[in-house]
């Protein structure tokens, strides 16, 4: 699959696994494909977070990824799932961070020791891979791109999505901006 990657897709998944093996996780996550993302310029990726503000808020998107990778990768929604049960996510935070230190729940340093840029793939971000595939055939492109990496990241439940979303970028404002329609959310489902 990955000779009908763009050069802007295979940055962004070789720019993955750079942030991955930089904050010491042992697998690429799908946080560290939309970080790759937020890093590119001049790429239709980029032109569809810029043309909806993200470019003036990256910061912002960084600091809620972090948030997340300090509940432990848990999204607001698993959060309140939680709470709906009676357990308090907050809580559960303070006291492993109490007693393990800042980030305890975060990615770590588990995969420290492995070799340079090895860092595997995690199901969420090959599921991620193979959704931006469906999305490039939805669309009748015969090359998968850095804007339908981002799309697959956005048609999925996930934190990536929820970061997004709460920063103004959904699956079909991105769809708006870069075909003109809404259509093809439910083709490539």
């Amino acid at each position: 699959m990955f000779e009908r990657f763009t050069k802007d897709a295979r940055a962004v998944v070789l720019g993955a696994s750079e942030h991955a093996e930089s904050s010491g996780a042992e697998a690429v996550e799908e946080e560290h494909m939309l970080l790759a993302l937020l890093d590119r310029e001049a790429s239709r990726a980029s032109f569809a977070l810029a043309a909806l503000g993200v470019d003036k808020r990256r910061a912002s998107v960084r600091e809620a990824l972090a948030d997340a990778r300090r509940r432990g990768g848990l999204s607001r929604a698993d959060a309140d799932a939680l709470s709906g049960l009676g357990i308090d996510l907050t809580e559960i935070v303070s006291r492993v961070e109490e007693a393990h230190g800042v980030g305890a729940l975060g990615s770590g340093r588990k995969g420290a020791g492995r070799w340079p840029g090895r860092r595997p793939f995690a199901r969420g971000a090959k599921d991620t891979l193979t959704r931006s595939l469906r999305i490039a055939l939805a669309r009748r492109h015969r090359h998968i791109g850095d804007e339908h990496l981002l799309m697959a990241l956005l048609i999925h439940p996930g934190v990536p999505a929820e970061v997004l979303a709460d920063h103004g970028v959904t699956y079909e404002s991105v769809t708006r901006v870069l075909y003109g329609g809404g259509e093809g959310l439910a083709e490539a489902g």
